[in-house]
């Protein structure tokens, strides 16, 4: 696919039905059941960090999980919206929209990744239908190292 940007997406050419339209407009942007379950697995292991940071020269962005002292992102990516190769679905209404869309939230994402790589982050990127305990021990393997040793906590 090419290279797309949020901006090169046209507008939404209307829900297919109302019912559609209260269903994609009560989707959750940030607090989703699965960055939940991960925030509190993590939590219970100790580790403390910040949501909804921002992405540092990127106003509009954010982390959905951030350990700041250590320099450790985590994202929690809706299979729906960011793609999964695995749960993803290919709606049939506005199917041209939605795969335009779709593509360039994929490319914002590889963005961020970037923008964040060069600032020295490290990103990790987590599907909503893995274990939280899974992606939570990938974390901790991430952030515990790279704690100052008067604070080993996060």
């Amino acid at each position: 696919m090419t290279s797309l940007s949020p901006q090169h997406v046209p507008a939404h050419p209307g829900a297919s039905s109302d019912a559609v339209s209260r269903r994609m407009s009560a989707a959750r942007r940030q607090d989703t059941a699965p960055e939940l379950a991960l925030r509190r697995e993590l939590h219970g292991r100790g580790l403390r960090y910040r949501i909804v940071y921002p992405v540092p020269g990127q106003r509009r962005r954010t982390i959905d999980i951030a350990f700041t002292r250590v320099r450790v992102a985590v994202f929690v990516d809706g299979c729906f919206w960011h793609g999964c190769p695995v749960h993803g679905t290919a709606p049939r209404s506005n199917s041209v929209w939605w795969t335009t869309k779709i593509a360039a939230n994929q490319a914002r994402d590889r963005d961020t990744d970037r923008v964040l790589r060069a600032g020295g982050w490290d990103v990790l990127r987590f599907w909503e239908h893995e274990p939280p305990a899974v992606a939570a021990e990938v974390i901790e393997r991430a952030v515990r190292p790279r704690a100052p040793e008067t604070d080993r906590r996060t």
